[in-house]
């Protein structure tokens, strides 16, 4: 096993037992929100609103779900654990080590995608309390899943980079990502939205990856999947070239 190798392995497996040794503070929280929303807006809500496109609607939401899910503990994870590190300045210890700046941002990435994809399968586990899951399309699924979680994996490190306190992680998190997520279709079907805000809604990033998630769970989908993917995935790419530079400049990791 190569120098590289084992540098990569050690620090991802050291970013990955940061949350798993705080299953309370990391896992618990989403098991009970996701509840929550499965209790009010599945079976509450569901029973008066019937189906959509052909399936329940607590059906219908858990992509939406699962995507919310995914995507804010993936950039919670690497946002934090970056800011941290900066804030307690035991990032210097990994910054001073002979180890590249594709390793370290991989690193990051990859613990931080493990958390995102851990947090989707809890909240699919939750699911399958309140219904049956379907997959109509596996390879889809797992396709959209590994790239939005790497996707905020790195968009968390040029966060957790950027901030310069807490209350700035907590704004990008629940004030920009989750309202999103909300009006990214994750409760309601494009189609009942008048054609103006159904032309506004797809400028929303989100909307794409709830879509991609949905049609590999249940097959139902408003917006190509492939074209989703491709585009994601592009994106996905420019964001790790970016969290590559900013490592290699030093940004926000050096005073």
């Amino acid at each position: 096993m190569s120098r590289s190798t084992v540098q990569l392995k050690t620090l991802v497996r050291r970013e990955i037992l940061r949350f798993v040794r705080r299953p309370y503070n990391t896992f618990l929280p989403p098991i009970i929100t996701n509840t929550l929303y499965f209790a009010v807006f599945g079976v509450i809500l569901g029973s008066r609103i019937g189906s959509i496109a052909g399936v329940s609607y607590i059906q219908f939401v858990l992509p939406g779900l699962v995507v919310l899910g995914a995507i804010s503990d993936a950039f919670e994870n690497a946002s934090f654990s970056i800011f941290h590190g900066r804030w307690n300045n035991y990032i210097d210890a990994v910054i001073v080590t002979p180890m590249s700046n594709v390793n370290m941002v991989v690193s990051y990435v990859i613990a931080s995608a493990t958390r995102g994809i851990l947090t989707a399968l809890l909240i699919v586990g939750v699911g399958l309390v309140f219904t049956a899951v379907p997959l109509s399309h596996p390879v889809y699924l797992v396709a959209f899943v590994l790239v939005i979680t790497t996707l905020f994996g790195g968009l968390g490190i040029i966060g957790g980079l950027w901030a310069d306190d807490f209350d700035y992680l907590t704004v990008m998190n629940q004030f920009i990502l989750r309202p999103l997520v909300f009006f990214g279709a994750v409760f309601y079907s494009l189609d009942v939205l008048p054609p103006l805000w159904r032309s506004v809604s797809l400028l929303n990033p989100m909307v794409y990856m709830v879509n991609g998630v949905r049609y590999g769970m249940i097959g139902v989908t408003e917006i190509d999947p492939n074209t989703s993917l491709l585009v994601l995935s592009a994106v996905t790419v420019v964001v790790l070239g970016v969290d590559f530079l900013l490592f290699k400049r030093g940004y926000g990791l050096t005073e």
